[in-house]
């Protein structure tokens, strides 16, 4: 059954990943437009069905068979009424005649009064338009005039028989008004219109095209500026951290030695006179080891979303295939956690496997369903095509069940198996040294604070683009930029640890261990400020669903951040500990 599963996942993830040549459609071939959804332009995250407004539909909705990560995406395609022949040109066709009641005319009243754009899909691109205009007159009396689009014309450009590249205006015939507020009905005759154009641009190059010739505002222009700006920074700060650690670690060392050749040593100071206790195992081991355990998935995690990123595999007419490549990428990982985690366990030589193991397959997975669970109910509620239908759910669920938690089990057993022992440099005593006072900023906080705050400035500028592209209207393709950003931001963060890690030592402070994880975890609480920055002064978002959605989600990310992040500090601390503690003689 489990090898089942794997093979029928691996089979899915490659239907969302693969390349595909496209369609080359015959003369007068018929080209389906599928109707998607309609939202508030304010509010990216809040969608509803297409025909959920009074709009032109077929007697039955015939739904589009979509893929995992469409869903996802809020994507929920259905067939038109557009007809539509490949190289045929349409000229003021009728789509059909609509009488609307009084509730209808109030509903499409309010949907362009909240600006709602539409979405079709033809070919797997995007396109986009307003379903009607508000015009403002006169400043006293203030009056707005309401005025919905009834015809819509399309614009294909094609090459060697492939659709390249559609486009839709409704600024062909004027709209048609609906400001009386006392109308009971209200007759409307919806139009359309096709026009087919040459291009030069290939099949395999559309994708870049349709990111230049997009419905939304393009804002990147400043990007690589900005970018380079920060990558010198951060340069800066590497090279500053390792020259003033190398010069005092080879001070110490270098006065040890003077001082065991003399024959006449001082009395112990600093990092030296904790070794006996530097290398206690710290309290709550199976928490600790399964948030380096999860913390270790979502490295390779990111790791491979990057890499199929500069493949080329995420581009805007692929429809959610980043989040499809997330959660299967999720759940194959999930052999990682559990050997990572287990194989430290072991190391600590912790008693309690099982619970070790069940805590690491849950660590991440009931903190995001519960805020999903929350998130989903709200959508539900609402209506939108971002609550997830039951067939989704039971798919993901099944998804964990069958493959992401026997790996996890399976990991953890080939961790503890090939464990070897901790093996620490340095023997440790029964009874611990007491951890004299310190100044206040060489406190947990001030540690906390610095090594939160560094590796965030490496990627501040990166965060205003990913923002924009999740919870706005951007694209975002420059993935080798943001692979780099991502390279740096872990150089920045072990970088940061192992000098924060080494100015506890001094201080005499042997519990570093949590330590290590908390302040490079810290991270993800600055991302979170960053957010609530984002919403408030760089976005229009709006009302409880919208809000509930991008605290929701953030949190989720802010917490990953804190995973992988504070995994990534504890090691490159240990690494360096052992290296220090190894290079010392011990009486």
């Amino acid at each position: 059954m489990l090898s089942f599963s794997i093979n029928y996942f691996l089979f899915l993830w490659l239907l969302v990943i693969v390349n595909t040549d496209g369609k080359k459609y015959t003369s007068k071939e018929n080209v389906i437009v599928y109707v998607n959804k309609v939202g508030p332009y304010s509010n990216p995250q809040e969608t509803y069905h297409y025909y959920s407004l009074p709009v032109c539909r077929p007697s039955k909705i015939v739904s589009k068979d979509l893929t995992l990560g469409e869903v996802l995406s809020g994507d929920r395609m259905a067939h038109s009424l557009y007809e539509i022949q490949f190289n045929e040109d349409v000229t003021n066709k009728q789509l059909c005649s609509l009488t609307l009641n009084y509730d209808e005319i109030n509903s499409l009243r309010l949907a362009i009064e909240e600006f709602y754009y539409f979405e079709f899909v033809v070919e797997d691109i995007p396109i986009r338009g307003f379903v009607g205009q508000v015009e403002e007159t006169n400043l006293f009396p203030h009056k707005h005039h309401i005025y919905v689009y009834t015809h819509h014309h399309f614009d294909f450009h094609v090459n060697d028989n492939q659709i390249v590249y559609v486009n839709i205006s409704t600024k062909e015939h004027p709209p048609t008004s609906i400001d009386d507020d006392a109308a009971t009905s209200l007759k409307l005759e919806y139009t359309y219109s096709a026009k087919w154009h040459k291009t030069e641009t290939s099949y395999k190059d559309r994708a870049k095209y349709i990111a230049n010739t997009g419905f939304f505002p393009e804002t990147l222009e400043i990007h690589w500026l900005s970018v380079i700006n920060s990558m010198v920074l951060v340069f800066l700060l590497i090279g500053f951290v390792v020259i003033i650690l190398s010069r005092i670690l080879k001070h110490d060392l270098n006065r040890m030695s003077d001082e065991d050749d003399d024959g006449s040593p001082e009395e112990e100071n600093g990092w030296k006179i904790i070794h006996t206790d530097v290398f206690r195992f710290p309290v709550n081991r199976e928490l600790f080891c399964s948030i380096l355990g999860v913390g270790s998935q979502f490295l390779s995690i990111f790791t491979g979303i990057l890499i199929f990123a500069v493949c080329g595999m995420f581009t805007v007419h692929r429809h959610g295939s980043l989040m499809a490549s997330g959660v299967i990428l999720y759940a194959f990982t999930s052999c990682i956690a559990g050997y990572m985690s287990g194989r430290m366990y072991r190391q600590l030589q912790g008693e309690h496997w099982t619970w070790n193991i069940i805590l690491t397959a849950n660590l991440f997975t009931v903190p995001f369903f519960v805020i999903w669970c929350i998130i989903n109910t709200f959508a539900w509620a609402h209506g939108t095509t971002q609550a997830l239908p039951y067939t989704t759910v039971l798919i993901l669920a099944f998804m964990w069940l069958l493959v992401g938690f026997p790996l996890t089990v399976l990991g953890g057993i080939f961790g503890k198996n090939w464990s070897g022992n901790f093996d620490a440099p340095c023997r440790t005593k029964n009874i611990s040294r007491e951890i004299p006072q310190v100044a206040w900023y060489r406190t947990s906080v001030a540690r906390m604070l610095i090594g939160g705050f560094l590796p965030f400035s490496a990627i501040s500028v990166e965060l205003y683009y990913i923002f924009s592209t999740f919870w706005g209207r951007e694209h975002y393709m420059l993935y080798g930029i943001l692979t780099i950003v991502f390279i740096i931001l872990l150089s920045v963060t072990a970088c940061i640890s192992i000098a924060l890690t080494y100015f506890q030592l001094a201080a005499e402070d042997y519990r570093w261990w949590w330590q290590s994880i908390i302040t490079s975890g810290s991270t993800g609480l600055f991302v979170f400020l960053y957010a609530v920055f984002f919403y408030f002064n760089r976005s229009k978002m709006r009302g409880t669903l919208q809000t509930l959605q991008f605290f929701g989600y953030t949190s989720v990310v802010c917490y990953v951040f804190f995973l992988m992040l504070g995994t990534v500090g504890f090691f490159s601390s240990l690494r360096f500990i052992r290296y220090i503690y190894v290079n010392i003689k011990m009486d």
